[in-house]
């Protein structure tokens, strides 16, 4: 499974949000599109018009599991995605900023 660190990613790296509702609205990051895994076969389409034509998919979840799901199924699918290790845990263990539904700072549940 690729992975990719938090540490690794720039500012305009594509980010999917792969957690449910309540994860999201309580705190992701800002620029990330959100798709939860329990919608996400219902909802591809999206991501394939708002992904990047020929760009890489950086798929994020709380810990990392999920996202690894989605990580594996997307590759199947012939898209270049990476699975972010550690997740949204990492990503705010890193200092990078979380916001809220609201765009108010927020918190990884």
């Amino acid at each position: 499974m690729p992975t990719v660190a938090v540490s690794d990613l720039a500012s305009g790296d594509f980010l999917l949000d792969v957690r449910e509702d309540d994860e999201w609205d309580a705190g992701h990051a800002e620029t990330a599109l959100h798709i939860p895994m329990s919608e996400f076969v219902a909802r591809y389409g999206e991501l394939t018009e708002a992904a990047p034509e020929a760009g890489r998919v950086h798929v994020i979840c709380k810990a990392g599991g999920r996202s690894a799901q989605v990580t594996m199924y997307l590759r199947q699918q012939g898209v270049d995605a990476v699975n972010v290790d550690g997740g949204m845990h990492a990503w705010a263990a890193s200092g990078r900023p979380v916001v809220d539904d609201k765009g108010a700072p927020g918190e990884v549940i």
